[in-house]
């Protein structure tokens, strides 16, 4: 469903202006899509859409052009899915179990993610440690990585 939700959003962005995320919902809506604003905000997070100036004198959302194009940034989320056998926080640090080999593939992986409140990682053979801006951050990383797991 998230994934169909958000190649809609890409397609209703390439046809349509879309200049406020309320724009957005409505497409959706007409599409068959119900969402809340919360998870459009979520969706345009991980979509790395950004706003940019429109022929009209308004703002659209478009893709960004950062160097990391979505198709490489899915390969790197299935390699953090493949790899990591375990997640636990101590505090603001997030140790981060994979199989023999792979910790270095999936901080690369978290590091192109660019994550907000991650400060930066350190890899091991099997074992990477991220380090999060505050314990709240880290608890929340936490929960997302066992969803992404499931």
């Amino acid at each position: 469903m998230k994934n169909a939700r958000q190649s809609e959003i890409l397609n209703i962005i390439q046809e349509v202006e879309v200049e406020t995320q309320e724009q957005l919902l409505e497409q959706l809506r007409t599409r068959g899509y119900n969402a809340t604003q919360a998870t459009i905000s979520r969706d345009i997070k991980e979509l790395r859409l950004v706003k940019e100036l429109s022929g009209r004198r308004g703002y659209r959302y478009t893709l960004s052009d950062r160097k990391n194009s979505p198709g490489l940034d899915m390969r790197l989320r299935n390699i953090f899915k493949e790899g990591v056998t375990s997640v636990e926080v101590a505090q603001n640090i997030v140790v981060v179990k994979t199989m023999p080999g792979l910790a270095s593939a999936a901080c690369s992986a978290l590091d192109n993610m660019q994550i907000p409140d991650m400060v930066g990682s350190l890899a091991g053979d099997d074992t990477g440690i991220l380090i999060m801006r505050d314990s709240a951050a880290a608890q929340l990383f936490e929960a997302e990585v066992h969803n992404l797991l499931k």
